[in-house]
């Protein structure tokens, strides 16, 4: 299990520079925390960077993920999708996923709205070491996914990648035995 681990460690080490930029069908912002409808700094430098993708023109569709967690009036998917539009992301182009509690149910409820609306590729933007986990997510689902990390997300001292890394194998080792 130990060996095991620290293969998985090292997958998310590779998977966090990314994949090489494409087009895709959908660009899908991992949702962060929000404080009263405005985006945390994390979510916002997510949002910011899927904003650049899209003026890119590498998808045509913008989807934001996280539920309303202990906020009752705003969830992070539409304080995401509120805070595109307003950033110039026509509302034809943006879809709000805002029921999800983890990162395991956005991947589900992202694949149900992707089929829905016959899309099959997404460049995925969150943190660099969680690109992993959500492109295994997202393939179970028969979702083409492609990391797009926010920049700047990579903890700066060996300690804290070792704890980002750390977090991460445990995370991916939850999902992978149903205990989230």
């Amino acid at each position: 299990m130990l060996l095991v681990s620290a293969f998985i460690g090292w997958k998310i080490q590779l998977a966090s520079a990314g994949d090489p930029l494409r087009k895709t069908d959908a660009i899908v912002v991992f949702g962060a925390a929000e404080y009263s409808g405005h985006p945390s700094p994390v979510l916002k430098a997510r949002l910011d960077h899927a904003l650049d993708l899209f003026d890119q023109g590498l998808a045509p569709v913008v989807i934001t993920t996280g539920g309303a967690a202990l906020d009752p009036v705003y969830s992070e998917g539409g304080v995401g999708r509120e805070y595109l539009e307003k950033h110039g992301v026509p509302d034809v182009n943006l879809i709000g996923e805002t029921q999800s509690s983890d990162t395991a149910e956005s991947a589900e409820r992202v694949a149900t709205i992707m089929y829905t609306n016959h899309l099959r590729s997404a460049l995925v933007v969150s943190d660099a070491y969680h690109i992993f986990r959500i492109k295994q997510m997202m393939a179970k689902k028969g979702i083409e996914a492609f990391g797009a990390p926010r920049p700047e997300s990579k903890p700066k001292t060996f300690v804290g990648r070792f704890t980002g890394v750390s977090r991460e194998v445990l995370s991916y080792w939850a999902w992978k035995l149903h205990v989230t």
